[in-house]
Order: structure tokens, then sequence, then C-alpha cells
């Protein structure tokens, strides 16, 4: 029905010559429902993930922020096949991630950095056993936040050696580790862990990006 409405509509136009003539008014509807299905059904899906590939879920919660979405909520469910994720997408304001990571973490960053964070602390979040969003009995969001603070991301942090941080804020840091983790992770096709990250970015990004920034000699 929707195709119908939509290439009608296009005829319509065709008719009154107000459409370009490059745009097939049958086609257009037939694509325009082919990637609204899509769409639905990169919203809606429930995915499922073998052991260790943790990237997988990263990558589709990149691929729902890529198509204007964030990740509202994750659960998982353990099954003798593997761990199945189910991700509630939302669509969120302009200032959103800075302002939610803000409020639950007390980090001030750039809104995509923002965003970086907030999906990390969810994945992990979802790692919790008293993460039961919508039980009164689980662990409140702030307190499972805080605690991420004071397990994961301060150590992570710490990790870097000060001379090597330069101008960068912690924010910022943890930030470049995780995009760090996930180059590797896609080149490794399993998720390579944030330790593993943070030894690699020390002793092969950093030096050189330090280079990068050293004065030239006249």
């Amino acid at each position: 029905l929707a195709r119908v409405n939509i290439s009608g509509e296009l005829l319509d136009l065709e008719a009154s010559g107000a459409l370009h003539p490059s745009v097939d008014p049958v086609d257009f509807g037939t694509e325009i429902c082919a990637r609204y299905r899509s769409l639905w059904e990169e919203l809606t899906r429930t995915s499922v993930y073998p052991a260790g590939k943790y990237h997988y879920i990263e990558r589709r919660i990149r691929r729902l922020n890529d198509l204007g979405f964030d990740v509202a909520e994750m659960q998982i469910e353990h099954a003798s096949n593997g761990d199945t994720v189910t991700f509630v997408p939302k669509v969120v304001d302009a200032g959103h991630h800075q302002r939610q990571l803000l409020r639950l973490t007390g980090l001030d960053a750039e809104e995509n950095q923002a965003r970086r964070l907030l999906n990390d602390l969810e994945s992990w979040m979802a790692t919790q056993d008293d993460y039961a969003p919508g039980d009164p009995l689980g662990a409140r969001p702030e307190v499972l936040a805080h605690r991420w603070v004071r397990e994961v991301f301060r150590p992570t942090v710490r990790a870097v050696p000060v001379e090597l941080r330069g101008a960068m804020d912690p924010a910022e840091i943890y930030h470049e580790l995780l995009e760090h983790r996930w180059y590797l992770s896609e080149r490794a096709q399993h998720d390579i862990g944030l330790d593993t990250a943070v030894e690699d970015y020390i002793v092969n990004i950093l030096p050189r990006a330090r280079e990068t920034l050293q004065p030239t000699a006249d």
C-alpha cells in the first residue's frame, strides 16, 4: 500500500512537470519501501553473537548510530548457543550524549566522544549481575555508572603514562583507546580486549603522535 501511495504521488508530480525526468515514479517508490523495510529490520531485529565476539555488539551499535539512532537500552540473555543481545534504539536530540554522560558519571566530553563512552558504559552495564532495567531491585544506572568510572574508566586512563598524554583530557584519552580497540578487533575479527588495546596504543600510536607534534628545526 505504501509503495502504491508513494508511486502515485510521484506520478502526479510527473504529470504536472514537477518531477525530474531521471526519476522513475514506480522504481523510486519501490526503492523507498525497500529502504524502510531494511531500516525497520535494523532497528528491531534481535542479534545473536557467539562468545568472545564483543565487537559484533560494537558493530551493531555503530550501524544504529550511523542511522541517527541511539541505543537506549541493551539486554543480554544467556543461551546454550550463545548470547542473545536485544537493543532498544531511540532517536535523541542534539547534545543528549553530553548531558547523559555528565549526569551519570560527572565526565564532560564532546558529543561524539560522549556517545562513544556511553555506548561502552551501556555494554559494560549489561554484563553486570545487578543490571536489570525496569526492575526496582536492580542497581540504578547512576550506581552502575560510578562503578564503571571506578573499575574501568580510571584504571584504563591511568595505564597511559602521563608524559605521553599530551594535552588530551581523560575522556579524550579513553575515547581514543576505544577507537583503537575497535580498529584492532575489526582487523583480528574478534574482541582483543581493552588491556591489549591500551598496550598497543602506548607502544605503536602515542610515540608517532608525539613525533608529529614535535617542532622541527629550521
